[in-house]
């Protein structure tokens, strides 16, 4: 059996001849060896598409970059969502509180807006000094 079949005709009436000669046609698959310049261009190709996929790659981490800035704010509240849920309490910073001192008990207690009793400790040697407005806490009954 020959290896090639042809190669004295020209290369764009080879297939006419082939064709023309045959038993039959069939379409079948098979390996075809690259030419030098065939290579060559398979890697060019290669080339570009790795530099087009390297440009992806860093379009698509710098937009998840901004992603990541977004979410991060969202995230960090859901966080604190969950644990007051958790907790069942969240801790207020910062808040205005009205402080009273109970000579009697010798307490200090700290209300919020609501009245709410929101902290107490004992009473400390300096607050221990009696004055004339602290007897007097308005209870909000007249005397």
């Amino acid at each position: 059996m020959l290896q090639q079949i042809g190669l004295d005709i020209k290369e764009e009436d080879r297939w006419q001849f082939l064709t023309d000669n045959a038993d039959d046609i069939e379409k079948i698959g098979y390996t075809h060896r690259f030419t030098p310049e065939e290579l060559s261009q398979k890697r060019e190709a290669l080339a570009e598409i790795s530099i087009s996929i390297n440009d992806i790659e860093t379009e698509k981490k710098e937009a998840m970059d901004l992603f990541k800035e977004r979410l991060k704010p969202l995230n960090e509240e859901k966080q604190e969502i969950l644990d007051c849920i958790k907790k069942g309490s969240e801790f207020v910073k910062d808040e205005e509180c009205a402080k009273f001192i109970f000579h009697e008990e010798k307490m200090v207690g700290f209300y919020n807006k609501l009245g709410e009793l929101v902290y107490s400790r004992p009473i400390m040697p300096q607050e221990m000094q009696k004055n004339f407005f602290s007897l007097n806490h308005k209870t909000g009954t007249e005397s």
